[in-house]
């Protein structure tokens, strides 16, 4: 079976949120004194996180992506890293982190099955970074990505918010810094998203590639898989570094996405856009059969909308709250 919307768009590709709390307060994705966490009792358990998983995968998904908050505050994690990297159908298992315990955390993730994982990490100066994250330490971040590597994670993909008059001018010191490692390594552009009000302006894509030209050599990276996410990549020809562009504001992808994202809260979101999604969660504690939740999750996928209208300077902005959303 395959999850097909009524545009055509075939999904093959899962983002889990497995929980809404997170270490850091990021400029861009919360207020610097927090949120109001979900009651425990609205999360879903991991059984339940697993149990969706084996039903997702019967329709088609392969790919999983474990997002948060910080999935890593979640206690159970590895073990549900396991229970995902053990369901038939899925191929490919990652994680999204903020990377403050991952020194501690990689190996265990790593023998639970885990393969490939992203780091957010916005700047490479330890008074800016601990600005923009409200606390975070980059060293305990760098840490945190060698320990990955040493553990046999890889590809890690290095995820870069960038925010107009706060880290831009860090584009080609990241790419200098990463390139050092760019045989198991790629660095991520994501241009800033607006939830509920636009505290920040991005810087669009293609300014970044302007400025890594100044410097570099860009040139194509090859043909896309089919679970592939919505980066488009180039390489740099001097160090081999591959570098994607997540432009969502200004170059929309939306004709082509193949990505659902399970909230923290068992909401099926189908667009990142829109938030009036059905909870599953309700449905299997209402004692729904597998095929009951196919059922459900094919009709949602129908639903789809097909797309957002949010642009770099106008437009409607996102709804909801990244935290729990994943991303």
């Amino acid at each position: 079976m395959s999850l097909v919307d009524r545009l055509g768009r075939v999904h093959t590709y899962l983002r889990v949120s497995v929980t809404d709390r997170c270490n850091y307060r990021c400029v861009y994705c919360m207020p610097e004194e927090g949120l109001n966490w979900l009651p425990r009792a609205s999360l879903l358990s991991y059984e339940e996180i697993a149990r969706l998983v084996v039903v997702f995968a019967g329709l088609g998904i392969s790919k999983i992506r474990l997002t948060g908050g910080e999935p890593t505050l979640r206690a159970d994690l590895p073990e549900l890293v396991g229970a995902i990297a053990r369901t038939p159908g899925i191929t490919d298992l990652a994680l999204t982190t903020n990377g403050h315990t991952l020194a501690r955390l990689a190996p265990r993730l790593a023998a639970a099955g885990l393969r490939r994982i992203n780091v957010s990490l916005d700047s490479l100066k330890p008074e800016r970074f601990d600005r923009l994250t409200r606390g975070g330490s980059l060293e305990k971040v760098l840490a945190g990505i060698e320990a990955a590597r040493a553990a046999g994670i890889g590809p890690i993909k290095i995820n870069a918010v960038l925010l107009r008059g706060e880290n831009e001018d860090e584009i080609l010191d990241l790419a200098a810094f990463f390139g050092q490692q760019a045989a198991t390594t790629e660095l991520r552009f994501i241009e800033y998203m607006p939830f509920e009000a636009r505290w920040h302006q991005c810087v669009p894509s293609a300014a970044v590639r302007a400025v890594l030209a100044t410097r570099y050599t860009l040139v194509p990276d090859g043909p896309r898989s089919a679970t592939a996410g919505p980066a488009r990549t180039l390489r740099l020809a001097e160090n081999g570094l591959r570098v994607g562009f997540i432009s969502p504001l200004s170059e929309h992808f939306c004709a082509t996405c193949n990505r659902l994202r399970l909230m923290v809260d068992g909401h099926l979101r189908t667009c990142l856009a829109h938030e009036d999604t059905p909870s599953l969660r309700d449905l299997l504690r209402g004692g729904a059969s597998d095929q009951a939740l196919a059922a459900a999750i094919s009709a949602m996928v129908m639903g789809k909308p097909d797309g957002h209208d949010c642009d770099v300077e106008g437009g409607t902005l996102f709804e909801g709250v990244m935290t729990s959303i994943g991303g």
